[in-house]
């Protein structure tokens, strides 16, 4: 029974709440210090959060899988208007690497803490499994591989709270990470001086000097909101039309039906190859990046909206233990290796975040950051995790399942 004072049931006010925290939070950041060193993303976050906690809104509601299923494709090609795919393709290779050695440290982490913890945890080496998978692609990839393994309904789901729990907790330290004197002493850190810089001495908060306003028209409006329509119901639709003509038998069919079939790979091909096509016409669209950024702060709030702690503390607190050691191994694999072959903080940051989040939460982290040359390059890099995470996640079930 639904103990909340707002029901799963109340659309216009789950709305209300979620495009008005939004709102609030973009407010805040560029209109006080504070709250611009905290971020808006983190502010977003953080009301969820504690009005999930209090029992003020519900953990679960239509309104939120809206926003993964509506709001979140159409932010996408709204923010890859300005994609250089040149600079795109020099980019994207070097993130490559980082995003796959960071992919080592999931599995590195998993295998830690499935000999750590599988005493006291039942089915650890399918919730390993499904975690490896998630934690280098995303939730696709947790709901195919935990319906593969067959993890029982309330494992699966007391899993998932430890994993939103832990994903909310690690987007604050990787957003709290560039703040840090040590971090900034001892890391390159181009994308972030080149934002200060922009930034210059205006007055204001280096939100609100990112973000001057600027000057749109109805037209800018209408034809940057109806081209992203257009862009993500044509990928949509050639994506599921591979991924049911495709044969899903055979490794090698497999990987083509995980290229072709994917439609958040299918949607950023096409909307960069339309940007690349017509690069005029995506240019002069004023506004575009501006729409896509606030709804991608919706999407913060629903970030922090599942994170219940009481349902964790009641069903499964060592599986956040479990969870904590992946995330742990990690952040260290990927800042350590990066450190050594002087990738840049900011690369460590997005390659982390898009194996622990997906690249939706990595290029909304990199938007809210200003670090403009990284969201394109993250996003093609990270819904390769979609791709990987399946066959690696399968790996590491049948070799923990075998002992």
């Amino acid at each position: 029974m639904d103990t909340t004072l707002i029901k799963p049931e109340d659309t216009w006010l789950l709305w209300a709440f979620l495009a008005g925290w939004a709102a609030v939070s973009i407010y805040l950041e560029q209109k006080y210090i504070w709250a611009s060193k905290v971020t808006g993303a983190i502010i977003a976050l953080s009301g969820a959060l504690v009005l999930s906690n209090l029992n003020i809104i519900p953990t679960d509601a239509p309104a939120y899988d809206a926003v993964w299923s509506y709001v979140i494709p159409l932010a996408i090609p709204l923010l890859l208007y300005q994609a250089n795919l040149k600079r795109v393709w020099n980019e994207s290779g070097r993130l490559l690497i980082l995003f796959l050695i960071s992919s080592v440290g999931t599995v590195a982490g998993a295998y830690i803490a499935f000999f750590a913890l599988s005493e006291f945890i039942p089915e650890l080496a399918l919730i390993s499994a499904v975690m490896t998978g998630s934690y280098i692609g995303g939730s696709v990839n947790l709901a195919a591989l935990s319906a593969k393994f067959d993890v029982s309904e309330g494992m699966l789901s007391s899993t998932i709270v430890a994993d939103n729990l832990m994903m909310a907790i690690y987007f604050f330290v990787l957003i709290a990470i560039p703040a840090l004197g040590f971090f900034r002493r001892n890391f390159r850190t181009p994308h972030i001086d080149q934002v200060e810089q922009s930034a210059g001495d205006e007055d204001g908060t280096l939100a609100a000097s990112y973000w001057q306003r600027k000057e749109i028209s109805l037209k800018d409006i209408a034809l940057s909101a109806g081209s992203a329509f257009v862009i993500v119901a044509v990928s949509f639709k050639i994506a599921e039309t591979f991924g049911t003509v495709i044969p899903d038998e055979g490794a090698g069919w497999q990987l083509l039906g995980g290229l072709l079939g994917d439609k958040y790979l299918m949607l950023t091909t096409i909307t960069v190859a339309s940007v690349t096509l017509m690069p005029k016409f995506f240019d002069s669209l004023n506004g575009a990046q501006e729409i896509g950024t606030y709804l991608i702060y919706i999407f913060f709030v629903v970030i922090g909206v599942p994170a219940s702690l009481p349902l964790l503390i009641q069903n499964a607190p060592l599986l956040l233990v479990f969870v904590f050691l992946m995330v742990l191994t990690n952040m260290v694999v990927t800042f350590g290796v990066g450190r050594l072959f002087k990738f840049s903080l900011e690369e460590m940051i997005v390659a982390s975040n898009a194996n622990i989040g997906g690249p939706t939460t990595a290029a909304a982290m990199a938007i809210a950051k200003g670090w403009k040359e990284l969201i394109v390059p993250v996003m093609l890099v990270g819904t390769m995790g979609y791709i990987i995470g399946n066959y690696i996640g399968t790996i590491v079930g049948n070799t923990l399942g075998g002992l």
